[in-house]
């Protein structure tokens, strides 16, 4: 990889160097023999140098280079019959969320996470809430060893809607001394919401400690 001045392009059709703060030349970086992941990657740190570019357009980018994180939360996604990029019955919106708990915890915590959300709440954009799932990815990947995913999805279940739930989480990250002012506080608060949700009715031996 090297630093090279790039000569603007000498035809017809290409823009007067003066449109270009007169500038003859523009220095480029040239990059040599990289793979379609290298190149990925390397899209994906260039842009959050300068600008950080959407999370889907981050998301198309690293599955089209074949890295891991991207590769192994689409055929997640797909196994559930799920796409990146809306919220709807059948897309999650919530793009970071979904690639956070795949980075953090690995593919099978996330591939936990959404049947758990659907035995819970159905198929809907209720369901794949980033707030939501966030929290029960968290649980998980840090408890993960001692739930029954079933058990776990019928006390979600019988706690309240999928939408109750992310009211919850809102009213509760904006009270009490929580910081309401990021995603992350909330996923802590949605992730204590669900461990309340797991513990109670328990013997104290049986509870799983936060």
């Amino acid at each position: 990889m090297r630093d090279a001045p790039a000569p603007l392009p000498n035809d017809t059709n290409a823009a007067d160097p003066g449109e270009l703060a007169g500038l003859e030349t523009i220095r480029a970086d040239i990059h040599y023999g990289l793979t379609q992941e290298q190149e990925a990657i390397l899209f994906l740190i260039k842009n959050r140098e300068s600008h950080k570019p959407r999370p889907i357009d981050e998301y198309h980018v690293g599955l089209t280079g074949g890295v891991p994180l991207f590769v192994d939360t689409d055929r997640v996604l797909k196994a559930h019959r799920l796409s990146l990029g809306s919220s709807s019955t059948n897309s999650v919106g919530a793009v970071s969320g979904v690639l956070q708990i795949t980075d953090r915890y690995g593919a099978d915590v996330l591939d936990r996470t959404l049947t758990i959300a659907e035995e819970a709440w159905g198929r809907s954009a209720e369901s794949w809430d980033g707030m939501l799932l966030g929290g029960i990815g968290m649980f998980l990947g840090r408890h993960g060893d001692l739930v029954n995913d079933p058990e776990l999805a019928k006390r979600l279940e019988r706690t309240a809607t999928a939408a109750k739930w992310r009211s919850q989480v809102l009213s509760a990250s904006s009270n009490g001394g929580f910081n309401n002012s990021g995603t992350g506080s909330r996923i802590s608060v949605s992730y204590r919401l669900v461990l309340d949700a797991w513990n109670k009715g328990r013997r104290p031996a049986n509870r799983i400690e936060g």
